[in-house]
């Protein structure tokens, strides 16, 4: 039975779910993944933008005289292209621009295809911002997910109706899915602290720990909760049964890292399987001589079918785990403009006292900035890799869809080779990041080396030939494979238990606002240089920066401070919490202040 059993720990607010994680909830768990994985590798990352700029150019003029009809392209040249290869094409010259008219603005079908990306990640920022603090509170984790999955999925599948005639309907559906992709995502993140939280071996080990709190808050977090204890005494306790240890990775830790590792690991395998069933579609459908957009609707259509097939699964697998009631002012019962308003207030008010919160963790403060940096370095290096291939290396469209599977396949390799290696060598979790961030390191210098005279005199070597790319597609692979999984489980570590979905859209909003800055900076340096090598120079900075600030994360630390902050969280009367701190002039306050102080 999944209620229920030996070691069940306190639960911190009313009708809290501390029932043991099950195999079943895992698969459930594993499921999405697999689902949603496919989708942003196979899609996103591949057909979606060559799909939209393909139907805009189908609707398109010449830029040289604005009155002929730019020539359809044919598939075999499209076959698994990625957003990066439309950078090349928008550095074309003009004589070879199509441009289509949108709402009186002319712009160019590679321009089209951008600026929808652009728009739909700056629309799932504030759709993570509205939506993740909802999803800690009440009973909404699971609905939200499934509605983002549902929504997504058909979104995707729908794009099969979409002609040429109508390009602009797939700039919106892109948009729909990108928003669905990225807030599924968050609140899977979410689940990930739970799922270890009540998995049997961690429980196990507080009970066997003779009443020692394993390193995940075991405490009630609301006055009227388990034990009876006066908010007084949940506020001001010191935490001194905390057993950290320091030497290596703790229990709930080390699952935490298992668990997101395998999960990317089966995203991974699945989205190289899609991928090479999407090549096949494309090849055969191109066989038949049909227009050049229906084969990429079909891959489409596809991809989305599969990200709607597993949710299903998923959906039922999982369980609810509902996170603290919502604040009464909040929630007025039904469903009307009226509320949802009220909770999109809610959660950006619930975002400012995220980001208050995380400003008094220095651990979790210390890691999103080097995430900031960590995360624009890897988008960055990934488009100029392939921006250089296709340019400076003349590697066709075949030649990097192969580049593209050697990467995801090594990532699966990645996830699965990290957790050995750190346990082999008795690693902790920052240690493998700076780990991978040093291998990662090896791609720009490697690039650079073609400066040298004597490397150049060689005539291969720093990138000098198109196999060359290969290998250091693989080190990318490798590197994903363990970052994927690794960041995201350490930073589950670092913040207040009970805040998982508000902390995790923090997580990806850093993300998502780092994106843009690092290509921008890219852009630049290929403008004034006239090439892209330059650009390996501010890479091989841009990957070390972060590298001392992981090294500094103390997650043993970070976990007592996170534990003491969800202690120090005003507590309303009625038992919910409001998740804001206690005002700083009060002695509560300079507790709070004091998880500064303690790292000084």
């Amino acid at each position: 039975m999944e209620d229920g059993g030996r070691g069940l720990r306190s639960p911190r607010y009313p009708a809290e779910d501390t029932s043991p994680t099950t195999e079943r909830e895992l698969r459930g768990f594993f499921c999405y993944g697999l689902a949603a994985e496919v989708f942003a590798v196979c899609a996103v990352g591949s057909f979606l933008p060559v799909t939209l700029e393909q139907l805009a150019r189908e609707q398109g003029v010449l830029f040289t005289d604005k009155t002929t009809s730019c020539t359809a392209k044919n598939v075999t040249q499209v076959v698994n292209a990625t957003a990066n290869a439309l950078l090349k094409r928008a550095g074309e010259p003009d004589t070879h621009q199509c441009i289509v008219n949108i709402f009186g603005t002319e712009l160019t079908t590679a321009s089209f295809a951008m600026y929808t990306f652009s728009f739909s990640v700056f629309m799932q920022a504030l759709a993570l911002v509205s939506v993740s603090s909802v999803a800690d509170h009440g009973n909404w984790r699971k609905k939200l997910l499934a509605g983002f999955g549902f929504t997504g999925s058909v979104s995707a599948m729908l794009f099969l109706l979409v002609v040429p005639q109508i390009f602009i309907v797939g700039s919106l559906l892109t948009v729909i899915c990108v928003v669905c992709l990225g807030c599924s995502f968050v609140i899977l993140n979410s689940y990930l602290p739970l799922l270890v939280l009540n998995h049997p071996t961690v429980t196990s080990t507080a009970t066997h720990s003779n009443g020692a709190s394993s390193s995940i808050a075991l405490e009630p977090l609301s006055p009227n909760d388990g034990q009876g204890e006066s908010r007084d005494s949940i506020r001001k306790r010191p935490f001194r049964n905390l057993d950290v240890d320091s030497k290596a990775d703790s229990t709930d830790l080390q699952l935490s890292t298992r668990i997101s590792a395998k999960g990317v690991g089966i995203g991974y395998m699945a989205a190289v399987s899609v991928q090479v069933i999407c090549i096949i579609i494309l090849y055969v459908m191109n066989k038949v001589n049909m227009p050049s957009t229906i084969p990429l609707r079909t891959v489409l259509f596809f991809v989305g079918s599969w990200w709607l097939t597993f949710t299903i699964p998923s959906i039922m697998w999982l369980r609810d785990r509902p996170g603290p009631p919502l604040p009464t002012a909040v929630y007025e019962g039904g469903v009307s403009i009226r509320t949802c308003l009220s909770y999109t207030a809610f959660a950006w008010k619930s975002l400012w006292k995220t980001v208050k919160v995380a400003v008094k963790l220095r651990q979790v403060l210390l890691f999103l900035v080097a995430w900031f940096l960590l995360s624009d370095a890897v988008a960055t290096i990934s488009a100029t890799a392939i921006l250089f291939a296709r340019t400076e290396l003349q590697m066709g469209t075949v030649s990097v869809a192969i580049l593209s599977i050697v990467a995801t396949a090594s990532g699966i390799g990645g996830a699965t080779a990290w957790p050995i290696l750190a346990k082999k060598f008795s690693l902790k979790t920052n240690q493998v990041i700076v780990c991978c961030l040093l291998l990662l390191e090896l791609v720009p210098l490697y690039g650079l080396l073609g400066y040298l005279p004597f490397v150049q005199a060689w005539g291969v070597g720093g990138l000098q030939r198109p196999f060359e790319i290969y290998p250091l597609g693989i080190v990318h692979g490798v590197v994903m494979g363990g970052l994927s999984s690794y960041c995201r489980s350490f930073y589950g570590r670092l913040i207040p238990p009970g805040s998982e979905a508000a902390f995790y859209a923090l997580f990806a909003i850093t993300d998502k606002g780092s994106s843009a800055v690092g290509p921008a900076i890219v852009g630049r340096i290929v403008d004034a240089t006239g090439q892209i090598r330059p650009a390996f120079g501010f890479l091989a900075v841009l990957i070390a920066l972060p590298i001392p600030m992981i090294w500094m994360v103390d997650v043993n630390k970070g976990q007592e401070d996170a534990i003491r902050m969800a202690g120090l969280m005003k507590t309303t009367d009625d038992g919910h919490e409001d998740f804001e701190l206690f005002d700083d002039e009060s002695s509560d306050g300079h507790e709070a202040e004091g998880l500064m102080r303690n790292h000084e």
